[in-house]
């Protein structure tokens, strides 16, 4: 897909303040740090429109970023990291919580894993409440580049017996620094859109 338009639309805390043009949206939800952003930026070929941080636990609300006037790719905040508080920690769940079990224009959700390290409690965790909820599950095993070819099948292998990924749920090897699995990744999002 060829991307001429891109922005930020808003960063949201509440069902009230989700963009209400009913365009088909695609979540991405995954670790702090795992390369949520530096995914949407390779895809739309913007090297910060989604900013990417060192620090993770950076992005604390849903922000909602609106591509070519079509659809939305909604980057939620990233689990798993401890030096949140407990509060916030709930917080972001209510508003994850809330975003997954009522958006209806939400067409499927992109769970973005590392391919070095096995999926965390909280990946499996997470796939289970999408599954739960029904919502169409890709997974995006990132970084990619820093695997030896050979031990590729292997890892990929282990992400999807980890999260026992179910029957029809694709499972896409990526690459943000090479682009390798990018075309793969519009192929897959156009069928929602």
């Amino acid at each position: 897909m060829k991307v001429t338009n891109a922005e930020i639309v808003i960063s949201a805390v509440s069902k009230k303040q989700y963009p209400n043009d009913l365009l088909p949206e695609i979540a991405l939800a995954g670790r702090s740090n795992v390369g949520k952003s530096s995914f949407i930026n390779k895809l739309i070929n913007r090297k910060s429109l989604a900013r990417t941080s060192s620090k993770p636990g950076k992005t604390q609300t849903l922000n909602f970023y609106k591509i070519n006037d079509a659809f939305y790719f909604v980057d939620v905040p990233g689990y798993g990291y401890a030096k949140v508080s407990k509060t916030e920690r709930e917080k972001w769940g209510k508003m994850m919580e809330e975003y997954f079990q009522t958006r209806e224009n939400l067409k499927a959700v992109l769970l973005v894993t590392d391919i070095r390290h096995e999926p965390t409690k909280d990946d499996i965790q997470m796939y289970d409440f999408l599954k739960h909820f029904e919502l169409p599950v890709i997974v995006v095993a990132t970084k990619m580049d820093k695997i030896p070819k050979g031990k590729r099948a292997s890892h990929l292998k282990r992400t999807i017996n980890t999260l026992q990924v179910e029957k029809g749920d694709l499972v896409l090897p990526f690459s943000a620094e090479t682009g390798e699995g990018k075309d793969e990744a519009w192929g897959i999002l156009k069928k929602y859109l």
